[in-house]
């Protein structure tokens, strides 16, 4: 539990709010003060502690679905954390298109979409931050992972050019970049895989949700009222 309340009756929604990092982030928010607004489409497996809106982030009239009943409840949003995303790996010449459309329609125009549709509201409001969620491998890339490499590249494009547009309007966006987190995305990967993959981080570990949602918590709050634009690597080091 966090004593610090920084985010206190914050309007934030966070999108991919079911499991892993944007879970984390619900109960990090929370905790310090906020009212949380948890988006997914699986909206049964959100914490009932939260209000829960079922959000497909690839179909624009859901996304504005969620925005409109927020906005009516509540009557502002002061940050939007674009958490949700997928993998569908694949080495390149094996990639099929479903694969690589999919990816990008989550990862990509998923946060175009929710970005789109909060941007003037928070310009209305004279405030408000957005976050978006990249990746080392938006950095740095990845083999296998043409897709959402290419989506967190993008994310951080997403990132720098909103920053300029609506940084003048009081609103910040920023972009947090995970390194490997132990969260039910890794599930799939063999123990063998995980070993090599915490042996290439100095901290010699995979990264706890609740690592990345601090940041997100630090972020979205007025410590970081001077932040805008910003890449933060939550790594380990890894890429050291």
């Amino acid at each position: 539990m966090n004593s610090s309340m920084r985010l206190k009756n914050k309007i934030c929604i966070v999108t991919g709010a079911a499991q892993g990092i944007g879970a984390a982030t619900c109960r990090r928010f929370a905790d310090e003060g906020a009212i949380v607004i948890g988006c997914d489409r699986r909206v049964d497996l959100i914490n009932e502690a939260y209000e829960r809106h079922a959000v497909d982030v690839t179909d624009r009239v859901s996304v504005d679905l969620m925005v409109d009943g927020v906005m009516r409840r509540h009557g502002r949003i002061d940050v939007l954390v674009n958490n949700a995303g997928i993998t569908k790996d694949a080495r390149l010449v094996k990639m099929t298109l479903e694969q690589f459309d999919a990816v990008i329609d989550v990862n990509l125009r998923g946060v175009f979409h929710c970005s789109q549709a909060v941007a003037t509201l928070m310009v209305n409001q004279g405030a408000g931050v957005i976050l978006n969620a990249s990746s080392v491998v938006g950095i740095y890339g990845n083999f296998g992972q043409t897709n959402y490499a290419a989506s967190k590249f993008g994310v951080i494009g997403f990132t720098k050019t909103w920053s300029r547009e609506l940084g003048p309007k009081g609103v910040r966006v920023n972009a947090v970049a995970p390194g490997f987190v132990d969260t039910p995305i890794l599930a799939t990967i063999p123990d063998k895989v995980l070993q090599h993959m915490r042996e290439q981080v100095p901290l010699g570990r995979l990264g706890r949700p609740e690592e990345i949602a601090s940041v997100y918590a630090f972020l979205a709050s007025d410590d970081a009222s001077y932040v805008n634009g910003a890449v933060i690597e939550v790594s380990g080091g890894m890429t050291v």
